[in-house]
């Protein structure tokens, strides 16, 4: 299929037609602003987004999957073959470099006069310049002072390209900088010297900045500063380093790991607790390394008037630093809406010549604009600007400003082929990298005109319609979803049930009662029956959606309401971490569920899920696990095979069932269903029930369509146990995916299946409302009278509608498998396989080389033993795999001639453990 890279849409002087070309009337100036006082009801205004689905266009602007709307100021440029992260525009203003992620492209150059990609960079076919990664760091690229060349900070170095008289570029060279022991070099931001003769540059995963020849790349100094150093700016002979993970550990202080190092963190989420802005005096060489304290997650850096302006974005705020001085001498508060304090990632930062401060928003969709007149004066709030989908730079270019959005207009890139399962046809539909990032060109308006602005900006994120109302005195008669937080529940203990990757029409397509798509049911009832039973008793919802678009966003978005930008800005990269459980810089200071319960004096259990460390049994297979799985089920004995599963966060790690795995496709569901169950019967329900169900991921030893069934049969099982149990009268489980990557939907690659059991439930209902995994949690949260974690979950209306105050209190009865959850094993277990014919698939003859080679792939992934993550392989290598399995090695994959070995297969666009060593 042929990819169209360029499409510029208009919505200049306030209009905007985002999929039809159509110039729709923006209506947000003539509308009053919005309340924003404290108090009010308890459901805030995301419930307004009604019966929408992702990707439709109303007066208001086109929905996203992430509880907001979007209709931005400015003229639109549309690149729908990937994210846009960090960019730079070039010395004379001409032309704009972006780092790019998702579909093979690491660059993409564009042509800001013409406003038109002009070229990109990349290992895909498609691309106008190869490359032999897409790997990309967190900042950059960077253009030389007379802007001959370019330099793009990737895992190893930088790639220097040379770049031509029209802004594009010629034949890369390779700037390699050595790793220090395990840690690769990972540069994030590179500067200039003013006369172009060195470069210096973060080195991120070395904790140091680098001075290099821009000749040769040879290093000529190197300087130690903080930890993960991100941002770089150069002003009066000092060059300011941003130190996202902030200074070093003192001794004796509470510390958790980041990529090796330890930084000082908080003693209960593992949050880190320091921010800091290294100094280094470049033209004096004795000269040492200062440092400046500043807010948490320092970024992005932009210096101007004599002032230092830095990001602090997981403290909501912007550090002003005189430069005459070093110091800070004032905070700028980036929290628009006084309902949270949290949340709006300030990420990009400059300074327009007629003194307006501007500042991104990328939690938030928007541009915060201030005037700014010198360091020492106060700054004065001017309003917000709307953007497209998450913000992440934000510079000028003449007389315009430029925005670069890396999530654009969420995944609404072209479809794409993918097939799951034994017998189904190839499913063409929306995936969750099917991204789309924009740039917004824009002269900035009138002070008078971005003040009306706020208002849209609120309305776009759900923000002020109705505040948080904290229950206060006598309590109110118990319901399941109290007004007020804090008021008696009918509902006590909550599970929630964390699946892995599929779209609502992979698992509900066959469901003629819902808006699916039968073609795409590549795991329907014959696969799914408990999950299919369990929506036909309690109730279909068939316009949910995850937010995250993988496994490291989706989880964060399950467990703080937020996938915080540092995960956001390396999603070009994740070699510092891919889950952030072991890593400080990935947790929000305001924690997360699990402690937000404990400190609404609610009880937690966790059955592993964000857990990080697991061992198990040397040379335990999945057949070993699957087989005392059926024992323990048969007798009752405890389980033959023991497993260790811990976490770093202290506060998790307490409430850990430590003998309940996490991710691993080499432990079958039904392993982890029994030995919760053997909690469960002991000790009970806790309040709070997180559980990670990963076996639907697949890639463990059975095929595709017998882990799905696997899941299936552990969720029936855990329902089924729960309604015949005595908490079943006060008990609420949610299902839901973590992300929707590995499939497609023919509404939008993130609608996902969800489902909501209870007594309390509204059984047989089929709802279309407009829900996400944001109001999931938000529900929760409702339920258990639990603070809101930020403005997100703040901003989101609990899905009360879900719920009845006439209980019906009829139990779960757990369905059989109907596929056999041994197939496509090359051994059978010892225990028999769970088959009537009771062998295995044999490989085609002339085919075991090929086998072989992707065996030897499935080896390096980490879907498997105490290194197992999520997502880690390639999703296009995952895709052919599963493919070959599901069809017994005897089918290409759709759209291909012939089984493929792995290095044949075309489309790597997220790192892999092969690619980034």
């Amino acid at each position: 299929m042929h990819v169209t890279r360029k499409r510029v849409e208009k919505a200049r002087a306030g209009f905007f037609g985002p999929l039809t070309g159509r110039r729709v009337r923006l209506v947000a100036g003539g509308t009053a602003a919005l309340a924003i006082a404290s108090g009010g009801v308890s459901y805030a205004s995301t419930g307004g987004f009604g019966h929408n689905r992702v990707g439709s266009t109303t007066r208001d602007g086109l929905q996203l999957a992430s509880d907001q709307i979007i209709k931005p100021i400015g003229d639109r440029l549309l690149v729908d073959n990937g994210k846009l992260l960090a960019s730079a525009v070039s010395p004379d203003g001409r032309h704009l470099a972006a780092l790019t992620n998702d579909r093979s492209i690491a660059l993409t150059i564009v042509d800001l006069k013409t406003y038109k990609v002009l070229q990109q960079a990349g290992t895909a076919k498609t691309a106008d310049v190869r490359i032999s990664s897409n790997n990309v760091g967190q900042e950059g690229p960077a253009y030389s002072p007379d802007g001959k060349t370019l330099w793009l900070p990737q895992i190893d170095g930088f790639t220097r390209f040379p770049v031509k008289d029209d802004g594009t570029l010629g034949t890369p060279v390779s700037i390699p900088i050595a790793a220090q022991g395990s840690k690769k070099a990972l540069p994030a931001q590179a500067v200039f010297s003013p006369d172009g003769g060195t470069v210096y540059a973060a080195v991120n995963g070395q904790n140091r900045v680098v001075a290099m020849d821009a000749a040769t790349g040879a290093i000529q100094r190197s300087w130690t500063v903080g930890t993960a150093p991100r941002g770089l700016a150069l002003t009066g002979g000092k060059l300011y380093v941003s130190n996202e993970g902030g200074r070093p550990a003192k001794p004796g202080e509470t510390t958790m790991n980041s990529y090796g190092t330890e930084v000082p963190a908080d003693p209960d989420t593992g949050a880190t607790t320091t921010g800091s802005v290294s100094v280094i005096h470049v033209a004096e060489p004795d000269a040492p390394v200062t440092s400046i304290k500043v807010g948490l997650h320092p970024t992005a850096m932009h210096a101007a008037r004599g002032a230092l302006f830095v990001t602090d974005t997981f403290d909501d705020q912007v550090s002003v630093i005189d430069t005459s001085k070093d110091k800070v001498v004032q905070t700028i508060a980036t929290r628009p809406w006084p309902q949270s304090k949290v949340g709006y990632a300030p990420n990009g930062v400059t300074l327009t010549k007629d003194g307006h401060l501007l500042v991104t928003l990328g939690r938030a969709n928007a541009v915060a604009v201030y005037r700014f007149t010198s360091a020492q004066a106060p700054v004065s709030y001017v309003g917000l600007l709307p953007t497209d989908y998450y913000p992440e730079e934000v510079t000028t270019a003449g007389d315009q400003v430029v925005v670069t959005n890396t999530r654009g207009i969420g995944e609404r890139g072209p479809t794409r082929t993918i097939d799951k399962g034994t017998g189904t046809k190839p499913a063409t539909g929306h995936n969750t990298h099917d991204s789309t990032g924009t740039l917004l060109r824009f002269r900035l308006p009138s002070d008078q005109a971005i003040a009306k602005s706020t208002a849209t900006v609120f309305k776009q994120n759900g923000w002020g319609k109705h505040d948080v109302k904290v229950a206060q005195g006598k309590s109110q008669h118990a319901v399941p979803v109290p007004k007020r937080l804090g008021d008696p529940s009918t509902i006590k203990h909550v599970f929630l049930l964390v699946k892995e990757n599929r779209t609502y029409d992979q698992f509900f397509g066959d469901d003629p009662r819902g808006n699916g798509d039968p073609s795409l049911a590549q795991f329907g009832k014959k696969v799914t029956p408990n999950q299919h039973s369990l929506a036909r008793q309690f109730g279909l919802y068939d316009n949910t959606y995850s937010v995250g678009t993988n496994s490291a966003e989706g989880h964060n978005w399950l467990m703080q309401a937020d996938n915080p930008e540092y995960t956001e800005s390396g999603a070009g990269l994740y070699q510092r971490s891919y889950d952030t459980e072991d890593d400080a810089l990935g947790h929000q200071r305001t924690g997360f569920l699990w402690t937000g319960a404990a400190a609404a004096g609610r009880t937690a259990r966790n059955f592993g899920e964000f857990t990080q460390f697991l061992t198990k049994p040397a040379g335990a297979t999945w057949q070993n696990f699957y087989c005392d799985a059926r024992n323990m089920e048969a007798t009752g004995q405890k389980p033959a095979l023991k497993v260790d599963n811990q976490s770093p966060i202290p506060s998790l790690n307490k409430i850990t069932a430590h003998d309940y795995p996490k991710f691993d496709t080499d432990i079958p569901d039904i392993y982890r269903y029994q030995i919760w169950k053997r909690d469960f019967e002991a000790n009970g329900p806790a309040n709070l029930n997180m559980f990670w169900l990963s076996s639907d991921h697949t890639g463990g030893a059975p095929n595709s369509v017998a882990q799905v069934a696997d899941n299936d049969l552990a969720v029936g099982k855990i329902v089924d146990t729960i309604s015949h149990s005595k908490y079943w009268k006060d008990s609420a489980i949610f299902v839901i995916e973590d992300d929707t990557q590995n499939g497609v939907d023919h509404v939008d690659g993130a609608r996902g299946p969800v489902q909501i059991i209870s007594p309390w439930a509204r059984h047989g209902t089929v709802d279309s409302t407009y829900y996400t995994q944001i109001t999931m949690i938000r529900t929760i949260e409702q339920i258990l009278g639990i603070q809101p974690m930020n403005q997100k979950d703040s901003a989101a209306s609990p899905m009360a509608g879900a719920f009845t105050r006439k209980p019906d209190y009829r139990p779960f009865n757990a369905l059989p498998n109907q596929v056999p959850l041994t197939g496509g094993l090359s051994t059978p277990p010892e225990c028999g396989n769970d088959e009537p014919s009771g062998t295995a698939s044999a490989v085609p003859a002339g085919m075991r080389p090929t086998v072989d080679a992707w065996n030897a792939w499935k080896r390096k992934q980490h879907l498997t033993g105490s290194t197992a993550a999520p997502d880690r392989a390639n999703p296009a290598l995952m895709d052919h795999f599963t493919w070959y399995q599901a069809h017994d090695w005897t089918t290409p994959y759709p759209g291909e001639k012939k089984i493929l070995t792995p290095e044949e297969v075309p489309g790597r666009y997220l790192p892999s453990p092969e690619t980034d060593g």
